[in-house]
């Protein structure tokens, strides 16, 4: 028994006082407030905005989209890169009450099928495609009625729902699709007293967003989230990183995950802050904008501050600007946070950590927390979030110090997962209590420390990476008989997916690791294809039958030879 004196409390902050606009609403107050100041500049593409521009273009959007027939309630895809169509599809929708759904730019056949199905999407925006991988020859494969319907008026027996899919790439627009330039035109004509009327009936409290995400079983689940989540969750993490009007954040993680649209794209809106957006990431590419843009801040997941470090011609640029940032994703190794500290001048970077059900954030640290917090912590608690560390096995509350799972309720928890409410239910717990899957403590002054996860999801550079989905994709191999996903350790990655393979009898001549590379690589998107394929006869087991991924991720690290990696430290 511990004694009450060594229990921690359910430790949260004094709340802060909570923003109650709706997306829409809140860059209309900014645009009020800074009319003529640049939101938004983009340095590789001629799109420069200021709050004022940016909303009126907003309006315009969302009046298109009405004139589609989308209107509040309407669930409205967009797969694409960083690019000025991410942000205007993102407000837009909301403007008017829409559900936007993200989808992964990495993202193939099989996944986009399964999400769009799942999420009800009624209209897709999509550039061409992304690194090699043709987006038009995707959704052509998957929607073969496209290339005889009416732009608009899509007629697909796989996709009952869909009936837009408006094309925002390069180069000509593809047959069945709607130019993204035609929303201009349809939304200047759409009546503007028909969408105030929509725009003035949205609440903070509805849902804005689906972000796709899953546990360690399953397949990929919709969060819910609210205005009032996402929009005050940024709120905390602008506050976190002491934002003002005068910061400039450099934004290089995709749009499409929580990193990007709340911790990047939410604490700018709320602060009036300008930001640069990076299409894809490319070392050279991000220096030369935090240094010609005068930024002060940027985000990155460990890999990217990593990949800046390293470029030889990191010693040649002066970022005596910048300030602070975040560096969150995934484990954050403490080397690389003190490196980026002072080689980088980001004396104020700060973590952030949460999950995507959680909008994300929960625990922060702030410029004012002392370097061994800042670097070897992932913060306190967000205002008005309650966290606590609890025994996974019996649920009770865990002692100062005392490893167990961490666990947070408040205003930032999903409304759920779409159309799961078992799902749900297994997330969060009759008292409200959003259970992570991760193993943290926390010390006498409510600072945490991540320790490792209770689950076998793997976190590659930022990208979830789910076990059960790539172990599902290898079954329907004709010479794989079982397979067994587990994650192991990397130095620039955080952690590699290692695909152990039993092969089907006979098959071992013909079948060797390039070949099983190659179907993934065919089959599904980049970050997923495993670093390591091991052939094995059979898998350890436990004498109930269960497999044990522990054993077998201790004997990769041997094989792999990957102790030196698996040594680094995090926060």
């Amino acid at each position: 028994m511990v004694p009450q004196t060594m229990i921690h409390p359910e430790i949260t902050n004094e709340p802060q006082e909570f923003l109650t606009r709706t997306l829409g609403e809140q860059i209309a107050y900014m645009a009020q407030k800074y009319p003529d100041d640049v939101m938004v500049n983009y340095t590789d593409r001629r799109y420069s905005r200021t709050w004022k521009e940016f909303n009126e273009e907003c309006e315009i959007i969302a009046r298109g989209f009405m004139a589609l027939g989308h209107s509040k309630g309407s669930h409205i895809s967009i797969w694409a890169t960083n690019v000025p169509c991410w942000l205007l599809t993102f407000f837009g929708s909301a403007k008017i009450g829409a559900v936007l759904i993200t989808v992964n730019t990495s993202y193939k056949t099989f996944e986009l099928e399964y999400q769009l199905k799942q999420s009800d999407t009624d209209c897709l925006v999509m550039i061409d495609g992304f690194k090699g991988t043709s987006y038009v020859d995707i959704v052509n494969t998957l929607i073969p009625e496209i290339k005889t319907g009416k732009p608009g008026r899509l007629s697909s027996e796989k996709f009952p729902r869909l009936k837009t899919i408006i094309y925002a790439g390069e180069g000509e627009c593809p047959v069945g699709m709607l130019p993204w330039e035609n929303l201009y035109s349809l939304g200047k004509g759409f009546p503007s007293e028909e969408y105030e009327t929509v725009r003035d009936s949205c609440n903070c409290h509805e849902i804005v967003n689906f972000q796709y995400t899953s546990g360690t079983t399953g397949y990929p689940k919709g969060v819910m989230l609210t205005h009032y989540n996402i929009l005050n969750n940024g709120l905390t993490i602008g506050d976190g990183m002491a934002f003002t009007h005068a910061d400039k954040l450099c934004i290089t993680v995709p749009f499409f995950h929580c990193f990007g649209m709340v911790l990047a794209l939410m604490s700018c809106i709320t602060h009036g802050t300008s930001f640069v957006p990076i299409d894809i990431f490319k070392p050279k590419k991000v220096m030369d904008a935090l240094v010609n843009e005068g930024c002060t801040a940027v985000h990155g997941v460990p890999t990217m501050f990593i990949a800046m470090l390293e470029h030889p011609d990191f010693e040649s640029y002066d970022f005596s600007n910048m300030r602070t940032g975040i560096m969150a994703g995934s484990p954050c190794p403490v080397k690389t946070m003190r490196e980026v500290n002072e080689r980088m001048h980001m004396p104020e970077i700060v973590i952030v950590f949460g999950q995507t059900e959680s909008s994300p954030g929960c625990t922060m640290t702030s410029t004012d927390d002392s370097e061994e917090h800042r670097c070897a912590t992932v913060g306190k608690a967000f205002p008005g979030v309650e966290c606590k560390i609890v025994n996974p096995e019996t649920n009770e509350t865990a002692a100062i110090g005392e490893i167990g799972e961490f666990c947070a309720r408040g205003y930032n928890i999903m409304r759920g997962y779409y159309n799961m409410p078992e799902a749900t239910e297994k997330a969060i717990d009759s008292d409200g209590w959003l259970h992570f899957g991760d193993l943290a403590t926390v010390d006498e002054d409510g600072y945490y420390k991540i320790t490792g996860r209770i689950k076998d999801m793997v976190i590659r550079g930022g990208e979830n990476i789910y076990p059960m989905e790539l172990e599902e994709c290898l079954y329907h191999h004709p010479l794989v008989k079982d397979v067994q996903v587990i994650g192991v350790p990397s130095k620039k990655y955080g952690e590699e997916v290692c695909a152990c393979v039993v092969l089907r009898d006979g098959a071992e001549a013909t079948v060797g690791e390039e070949d099983i590379i190659q179907y993934y690589r065919e089959h599904v998107a980049f970050f997923k294809i495993p670093r390591y394929v091991w052939f094995m006869k059979q898998f350890p087991m436990t004498p109930s039958g269960k497999v044990q991924k522990n054993i077998m991720r201790e004997r990769a690290v041997e094989r792999y030879v990957l102790q030196a990696d698996a040594a680094i430290k995090t926060a």
